[in-house]
């Protein structure tokens, strides 16, 4: 079968090839114009991701870039990226916000955040749990409950880590791991409080033992029939009660 070749994109001037990255950590981007949600949804038929990049002293620059070229590049790339917009000199930028399709998890929109390398700046890292399935609490039928996913940081940008890796695997039933047990990478400073709970191993939910069951449904048992024979027998009462009543009532 015959590949199909690229097709242009006639609205912004540019093929798939034009906007093909040298490598993953580079990206390139087609300026477009911010034509509201009715152009967005007409690139992303395209193909195209619509997005921002902002920052910097500069003003905002709306742009277009593949999607799958976009997909690539996030999966194989750290959290500072080098972009260029149609052909222009390259700058750094942090991948600030993604969002995506709810259904299909795919990027529809993604803002990019002009960086200083030279400067340090606050961000976001994902906390990566590791050697969960080996912990001797979760073994032992605990529950592995990761409580917090990110924390907030501050770092220049090329020490910006893609994530924050920790090794639960030591972690027993009733274990709770906190934020300032976590080592992080050098050149980062963790801006959240040091007893934030990031992960916890729980006891596992017991089951009713079925004898315990048993015992329940015959005392249960035992209690309706108490009951109707108690019933039975102020019913008796009341019938005697009821004939005495009678017998007298026909003497006098």
């Amino acid at each position: 079968m015959a590949r199909r070749s690229p097709r242009p994109n006639r609205a912004l001037g540019a093929t798939t090839l034009d906007l093909m990255a040298s490598d993953t950590n580079t990206l390139s981007l087609t300026a477009r114009d911010p034509e509201g949600s009715r152009s967005a949804r007409r690139l992303r038929r395209e193909g195209l991701v619509p997005g921002v990049l902002y920052g910097g002293g500069d003003e905002p620059q709306h742009f277009a870039v593949d999607g799958r070229i976009l997909r690539n590049t996030l999966a194989h790339s750290g959290a500072i990226l080098e972009v260029s917009v149609d052909g222009g000199a390259g700058s750094p930028v942090l991948i600030k916000d993604i969002q995506r399709h709810p259904v299909r998890g795919e990027a529809v929109h993604v803002d990019f955040l002009r960086v200083d390398m030279k400067v340090a700046i606050h961000t976001t890292v994902v906390i990566d749990l590791v050697g969960g399935d080996e912990a001797p609490g979760v073994v032992e039928g605990g529950v592995l409950s990761q409580e917090t996913r990110e924390v907030n940081i501050e770092a220049l940008p090329g020490d910006i880590p893609e994530t924050i890796e920790h090794d639960v695997s030591g972690l027993h039933i009733n274990d709770t791991l906190t934020l300032g047990m976590i080592a992080v990478p050098e050149g980062v400073t963790v801006l959240d409080d040091a007893e934030t709970v990031i992960a916890s191993v729980t006891p596992p939910t017991l089951e009713p033992v079925e004898e315990e069951i048993e015992t329940e449904t015959e005392l249960v048992g035992d209690e309706a029939v108490d009951s109707d024979e108690a019933q039975a027998q102020a019913q008796g009462d009341t019938a005697d009660e009821a004939a005495q009543q009678s017998d007298s009532s026909d003497e006098s």
